[in-house]
């Protein structure tokens, strides 16, 4: 749906009242089309002790992201990466400010900054658990600072055995497949998950791979089709009866199957199971339904829907699929909650109870899994431009777009790219997480 006020905005006569006035100025979002991850150069930040320092400079430039420790006076940075793990004190936060005070008004548009930590909860000393802790507070301040000019900034906690795993997640941080993920917190390797496997393509580190897609066929869920099928995956497409035509048109695109169910029937996990012959790398629960209703006018029916699609149905799915050993060793399953299931929505009761829910699911499922090298993540978009957005009052819609540090609604394809992400082979290290695609949405945590 397109941003109306955003493009008008573009002229000069606008611009002068927008910048006069004080109305919100959303900067254009670069995305990426192929070509480098990185258009720039990234400077890295932190002390010889920090966890990744000495090996980051090599990770990136075998990724082709050009890199440098010495700050040049004058030169722009498409990204700053600050390796923070050794900080083990409230005096040692001054590093942040000592790194990035002199170098932020040289960060490029939409430019990138990564600072990564090590869990609060494997530190040693109470002083280290702070200023651990302190550094999700410092991108997310940072982030809004840096948001006008379309730049992010996020969080990666790293263990210390999974140092080796970081570099799907720098890849997609850094580049323009995160533009709307700001002021995240990300964990790698929180259980015994902590290696990461080696794409069969860098091009198509999907290669191989079964990506099984519900709620395929429109939005969303069309856009995470596309997007995993261009890293490589084979698709298997799911939707209702009544989309069976969409479906179908974009799985002859795609070159792959359909299934037609109703994923809340009771006998939907074995029709589906039965369709996926030998089995399933990624597994995308994207269905959902809304129902809008305050509480005290809310049917029955109309919250038993909205939840069993969104949280029932995907639970009883998964549990057929690894009953049956479908999913395979090293797969992914990826739920789909909502900025409504973290900080609530007036009028969605139903919706947010359910989308509250895919956390309980992911967070009670992945650790159940580490044995069977099966990661199990979440994604909360925020206001993402959808057919959805179009049934929203005006001023209702214009708030969802304001109200972020990017000042703007997201796009399809940047939830989709966030679930690229956790299917990329590099990213078995990274499992229990909630990241929100919101733009860092003023609203929720």
């Amino acid at each position: 749906m397109t941003d109306r006020y955003q493009s008008l905005i573009q002229n000069p006569i606008a611009q002068f009242l927008v910048k006069n006035i004080g109305l919100p100025n959303p900067p254009e979002l670069k995305r990426w089309n192929g070509g480098p991850l990185v258009d720039g150069t990234v400077l890295l930040g932190g002390s010889s002790d920090g966890l990744l320092f000495g090996s980051l400079p090599q990770l990136l430039k075998n990724d082709g992201i050009e890199t440098t420790t010495v700050r040049a006076e004058g030169r722009r940075y498409a990204g700053l990466v600050f390796d923070a793990t050794d900080l083990a004190s409230t005096r040692d936060l001054i590093a942040l400010q000592e790194f990035f005070t002199p170098v932020l008004r040289q960060l490029a548009s939409c430019g990138r900054v990564v600072v990564l930590g090590t869990l609060p909860e494997r530190t040693a000393g109470a002083g280290a658990a702070i200023a651990q802790r302190g550094l999700e507070g410092f991108v997310r301040s940072l982030g809004k600072e840096i948001g006008g000019n379309g730049s992010t900034a996020n969080l990666v906690y790293v263990s210390p055995e999974a140092a080796d795993a970081v570099d799907s997640t720098l890849q997609f941080l850094l580049s323009p497949k995160s533009a709307f993920v700001d002021g995240q917190v990300i964990r790698i390797g929180t259980t015994d998950l902590a290696d990461a496997e080696e794409p069969a393509a860098s091009d198509a580190p999907l290669t191989g791979k079964v990506a099984l897609v519900t709620g395929a066929s429109r939005g969303l869920g069309a856009a995470m089709a596309r997007t995993l099928h261009r890293d490589g995956a084979t698709i298997v497409g799911l939707d209702v009866p009544p989309l069976q035509g969409d479906l179908e048109t974009l799985m002859d695109e795609l070159g792959g199957t359909s299934i037609i169910a109703d994923i809340t029937a009771d006998d939907a996990p074995t029709t589906i199971a039965d369709q996926l012959g030998e089995g399933v790398d990624i597994v995308v629960h994207n269905a959902g339904i809304t129902r809008d209703k305050r509480l005290k006018n809310m049917k029955a029916e109309n919250w038993d829907k909205v939840i069993d699609v969104s949280v029932g149905a995907p639970q009883r799915i998964t549990d057929e699929l690894l009953d049956r050993g479908l999913i395979r060793e090293g797969g992914r399953v990826i739920g789909i909650s909502s900025i409504a299931g973290i900080a609530g929505n007036n009028g969605q009761t139903n919706y947010g109870t359910a989308k509250a829910g895919v956390i309980g699911f992911v967070q009670e499922l992945a650790p159940r899994l580490t044995d069977r090298r099966i990661t199990v993540n979440a994604i909360a978009p925020g206001f993402i431009e959808t057919d959805m957005v179009q049934t929203m009052p005006i001023g209702i819609r214009e708030a969802g777009r304001r109200l972020s540090s990017l000042s703007q609604g997201g796009q399809p394809i940047d939830v989709a790219e966030a679930i690229a992400w956790y299917a990329h082979p590099g990213s078995g290290a990274i499992t229990g997480n909630v990241v929100r695609v919101c733009g860092q949405g003023f609203l929720g945590a």
